[in-house]
């Protein structure tokens, strides 16, 4: 065989992994994450168990991973600015109750947040690589309105994100409410009121 013909490993773990991260996610969608097993994902992307946990400790490792393959290039990572504050958040707030309005999407990351709520080591997984990195971009955004003026400059930054993210994350985690555009822009125009100087 000649050298070109040879077959390439790398190629060969990615098109692994990718068959594994579809299969957690399909999986964790169609039975909920209590039923997922690694023999099931297994079984799902045709690969032997023992190559899951050669990349991942279990089953949670597997299905946080699956999620943030949909983000995977998002290191850049920044929200819209277009040097209206309120208009850029609104147009955010409303593609994120859009997206936990989303049955696809709903299912699976209410499954894995009850997972989260229970293993902490999953749980600063999650902190670190995903909602770590989405957060450092929302307060960018922040702070370029407060360089602006549109909110105070002493305005604390993190507690913000809290006021405007944690009723929409109540409402949906608790069913307690739709998720609709008015209701998140309802968010921003209180959370701004707050945050004004």
């Amino acid at each position: 065989m000649s050298a070109d013909k040879q077959p390439n490993p790398a190629r060969r773990n990615e098109r692994s992994r990718r068959a594994i991260l579809d299969a957690a996610r399909a999986l964790v969608t169609e039975l909920g994450y209590g039923k997922v097993t690694i023999e099931a994902i297994a079984a799902r992307a045709g690969v032997g168990k023992q190559t899951i946990y050669r990349w991942w400790p279990g089953k949670g490792a597997v299905i946080l991973d699956s999620f943030l393959v949909l983000s995977e290039g998002a290191e850049g990572l920044a929200l819209p600015d277009t040097g209206d504050v309120e208009a850029d958040l609104k147009a955010v707030m409303r593609a994120t109750v859009a997206e936990f309005a989303d049955p696809g999407f709903e299912a699976p990351v209410r499954a894995l947040n009850t997972e989260i709520a229970n293993d902490p080591d999953l749980a600063r997984q999650y902190r670190e690589k995903l909602a770590g990195p989405v957060d450092e971009a929302k307060k960018e955004r922040l702070r370029s309105a407060q360089r602006a003026g549109q909110i105070a400059a002493d305005a604390d930054l993190d507690l913000a994100l809290e006021l405007l993210y944690a009723p929409l994350y109540q409402r949906w985690l608790l069913r307690a409410g739709p998720l609709t555009a008015d209701y998140a822009d309802a968010l921003v125009d209180l959370t701004l009121k707050a945050l004004r100087p």
